[in-house]
């Protein structure tokens, strides 16, 4: 059984920094994606930052240049620097793993709440 930890959320404040860290365990095989999604208060959720199975990074256009996304398939960690906090940034942060060949399964973190002060 595969399960996300995460950890890292809190308080800031405008301007200020946060770091997420996801640590999976169990057993994953032919890791296709890892990164962070976040669901703000009355919206939907939304891809934040993820790396694909060739390395490639994808970020929101909202936080590139702010946010930071380094994984690790090895050691199954997916973490999310995140500087220049805006208020916007406001949100629950999830952790995601995608992984699998013909057939392909979702991991979700519990979830960290992110909170900026303006």
């Amino acid at each position: 059984q595969v399960q996300l930890v995460e950890s890292g959320g809190g308080l800031a404040q405008h301007g200020g920094s946060l770091r997420l860290s996801c640590a999976a365990s169990g057993t994953l095989f032919a890791i296709n994606a890892m990164g962070w999604y976040r669901r703000a208060p009355g919206k939907r959720r939304e891809l934040v930052a993820e790396m694909d199975s060739d390395g490639v990074s994808q970020y929101a256009d909202s936080v590139k240049g702010r946010f930071t996304l380094s994984t690790d398939k090895v050691e199954k960690t997916v973490a999310l620097q995140m500087n220049s906090l805006k208020a916007e940034d406001t949100a629950v942060y999830y952790c995601h793993i995608n992984e699998g060949a013909e057939l392909r399964y979702d991991y979700w973190g519990q979830g960290t709440q992110v909170t900026v002060s303006s």
